[in-house]
């Protein structure tokens, strides 16, 4: 079995005296592929934030491992939502993958041989070559995309976060995007969040609604008529857009078990 190497006990979360989170429990072990599900308001975004250690959690505890033991702290990448991303700020492809590299390379050093030679990678399995010089505000959102989740690999996290990332994306790409993230799957751990779960569950390896609490399943074989029934958590299909997508409808958990 893979080792953990992220562990939530007890987890709860609360803004101006509103409980956004209670009693989340949650193990992320290497090489997972943790699809998170539930409606907008649930407290995804909360949820990562915590993980990230952009937001202290009001109870519970969190814990980090490395190779099976406990450390301070694990190397996580972040592809952020879509519509945060200040695309009139005047970066380069190259600069933004670069700069995931920040951390390992020190305020006032140079990048390194070696560091370079990882970016370049970066930008070959991204599918970005002959678009290393560009401006992002001159890209695609698929190409905005693939430069982002570059620069959250490119420093070999031990787990990637990705918020959204289907948001605003051609429903085309977004085939192309977890094709990507399978292979990148076999180096690290991910956790995928989404309100939208038509792709979502066709890739994942497990899964977890985040509605106030958190509900699991560790299950390779999930389809929606599951989620609906065993976690309590209702479909809706929407038809506006290129295709229609299913989301999940405002719900409250209920207590239960699952096998």
């Amino acid at each position: 079995m893979n080792r953990p190497i992220l562990e939530l006990n007890n987890i709860s979360a609360a803004y101006d005296k509103k409980t956004v989170l209670t009693d989340v429990n949650l193990t992320v072990r290497e090489n997972d592929f943790l699809g998170i599900i539930g409606p907008n308001g649930g407290g995804k975004t909360t949820l990562v934030r915590i993980i990230l250690g952009l937001l202290k959690p009001a109870g519970g505890s969190l814990r980090f491992f490395k190779d099976g033991q406990p450390s301070d702290s694990i190397k996580i990448g972040y592809l952020p939502q879509y519509n945060r991303i200040d695309k009139a700020f005047p970066i380069s492809v190259r600069e933004v993958i670069q700069s995931g590299l920040c951390g390992e390379k020190g305020l006032f050093r140079r990048y390194t041989d070696e560091q370079k030679e990882r970016v370049d990678h970066i930008i070959h399995d991204m599918g970005l070559e002959g678009l290393e010089h560009r401006a992002i505000g001159q890209l695609s959102g698929g190409q905005m995309q693939r430069a982002l989740l570059g620069r959250a690999v490119v420093s070999e996290p031990d787990l990637v976060i990705l918020d959204e990332p289907d948001t605003y994306l051609d429903k085309r790409f977004e085939a192309k995007l977890y094709e990507i993230l399978e292979a990148i799957n076999h180096r690290c751990a991910i956790i995928l969040v989404s309100h939208d779960i038509g792709e979502i569950l066709r890739s994942v390896k497990s899964i977890a609604c985040v509605n106030r609490t958190l509900d699991y399943h560790p299950d390779t074989e999930i389809s929606a008529e599951w989620v609906d029934k065993h976690l309590g958590c209702p479909i809706d299909l929407l038809g506006h857009g290129e295709l229609p997508h299913r989301v999940l409808k405002a719900h409250e958990h209920h207590t239960h078990t699952t096998e």
